[in-house]
């Protein structure tokens, strides 16, 4: 919405200014975008800006058959930025070769 509203303004900006003063308004705002993308960029690259992963309040899983995996929980990657937590999650249940987690699995 923000973004909208920016552009909008830029645009009509531009339509009534003359080439040179349009041309110093681009020049500023593209610098202003440039720092604040590369702020954006440095601020997510440090570390303990991860929430993690979080399960809450789920309701129940059901797997049956070979392979199929039931999940009420929180399951991913080791490799997940960020704590991994499971809260009152509903039940996870499998038969006839299935697998269920209602918990956290993490995978290497």
């Amino acid at each position: 919405m923000v973004t909208c509203l920016v552009v909008g303004a830029l645009g009509a900006t531009f339509a009534f200014s003359q080439w040179d003063q349009a041309d110093r308004i681009a020049t500023v705002a593209s610098a202003l975008a440039a720092v604040a993308a590369l702020g954006v960029a440095v601020w997510a690259a440090l570390p303990g800006n991860s929430r993690g992963h979080r399960a809450g309040n789920t309701g129940s899983a059901t797997a049956r058959g070979p392979g199929s995996r039931a999940n009420s929980g929180v399951t991913g990657s080791s490799t997940i930025a960020g704590p991994a937590v499971a809260d009152r999650t509903g039940d996870a249940r499998a038969s006839n070769g299935g697998s269920a987690n209602s918990g956290v699995n993490l995978n290497p």
